[in-house]
């Protein structure tokens, strides 16, 4: 299961984060390395398309996607050179698929540390900017001796040249200009910047009111990437409820839904995830798929054999089947589509495979 890890200053809110997702288990302290191993929980991707067709086909069961997520130590200024937690947290980064960085905002007097997210932000990216630095000014000089009688590492070299320019300048690689070719190349090096990243700041009610003031700044330094605004240690009490007070809390705050389920379903695109529906009286399900995959791939994250014997995939979309109210009446009108081993499943399709093995 594909996995994204919080990365962040002590006292920023990460294991409040981690707690809001799974509700509770983290200790939360306002001390640094109140974390000193990750925790590794896993979140439920909220989804009303699985509901609106469980609901239609009146299924016995409903099992929604997840997607896995770790909370770091926090991380300190000159972790790089082995302060903190150092290489140990550092480690704990190079693990993750994709990378959530917990940015402070809120101000608490009993919780020391700075409250400027772009502070936060500054640091975090320095250290990691520097650890990669350090990975491929080792990588580059043994690979530039090896090419001269390998000629095919020379783009992983001339790619390592450019990460190395650009890091050395403080800019971490999701900013660079690197070319698909070049990221590729860099791959097997397993370099901290070169991993997806989103942006969760930390609120407190008040500046949940109005966050855009405070969430602006951070959104123009980090162009491109998503930012999201939330009052962590909000959404971490509400995980805490059932599911009707907890939507009864949260409405009566103004807050709708909350952050955290459009924080979990921008995490899961961020890592390049999708979702595709079964649907049937037995059971109603989402599964997560790659963007990209192939139909027998996408039978195969429901069994090995339906990826081998994989002859169609009888598909539809979710609102076009939730508009004709069944399967039957879609194949009736001619909207059941039969897609074979070529076809690239998208986001919201729902399948029924037909396999032989």
């Amino acid at each position: 299961m594909e996995r994204f890890g919080f990365v962040g200053l002590p006292n920023a809110g990460k294991s409040s984060l981690y707690n809001a997702l799974a509700g509770g288990g983290a200790l939360a302290a306002p001390y640094a390395f109140a974390t000193t191993e990750p925790n590794i929980g896993v979140a439920r991707v909220p989804d009303d398309r699985l509901g609106r067709l469980a609901e239609m086909s009146a299924s016995r069961k409903v099992v929604p996607t997840s997607v896995e997520f770790a909370d770091i130590g926090g991380l300190v200024e000159g972790a790089s050179q082995g302060e903190g937690l150092g290489n140990k947290f550092l480690a704990g980064i190079r693990e993750v698929d994709g990378i959530v960085f917990v940015l402070r905002a809120f101000r608490d007097s009993d919780v020391p540390g700075p409250t400027d997210p772009l502070e936060h932000l500054r640091v975090v990216e320095v250290e990691l900017a520097l650890a990669d630095l350090e990975t491929c000014e080792k990588q580059v000089d043994k690979l530039r001796r090896t090419a001269k009688g390998d000629p095919s590492l020379r783009p992983a070299v001339t790619a390592l040249d450019r990460a190395v320019g650009l890091l050395g300048e403080g800019t971490p690689l999701y900013r660079g200009d690197l070319t698909p070719d070049e990221r590729a190349d860099l791959q097997p090096f397993f370099l901290l910047t070169d991993k997806p990243v989103l942006a969760v700041v930390n609120l407190d009610e008040e500046q949940v009111e109005d966050p855009d003031p405070v969430l602006a700044p951070v959104v123009a330094e980090l162009a491109g990437a998503e930012v999201i605004g939330m009052c962590v240690q909000l959404e971490a009490e509400a995980a805490l409820l059932s599911d009707v007070d907890r939507r009864e809390m949260l409405e009566g705050l103004g807050l709708g839904e909350g952050a955290w389920p459009r924080f979990v379903r921008a995490a899961y695109h961020l890592l390049g995830l999708r979702t595709y529906f079964t649907t049937g009286e037995k059971e109603s399900r989402a599964w997560t798929f790659r963007a990209g995959s192939s139909a027998p791939e996408c039978a195969g994250r429901i069994h090995t054999d339906f990826q081998r014997g994989f002859i169609r995939a009888e598909t539809i979309g979710w609102d076009v089947l939730l508009e004709q109210g069944s399967w039957a009446r879609a194949r009736e009108f001619g909207l059941v589509r039969s897609e074979g081993k070529d076809y690239q499943p998208v986001d919201g399709d729902v399948m029924e495979f037909r396999f032989n093995v």
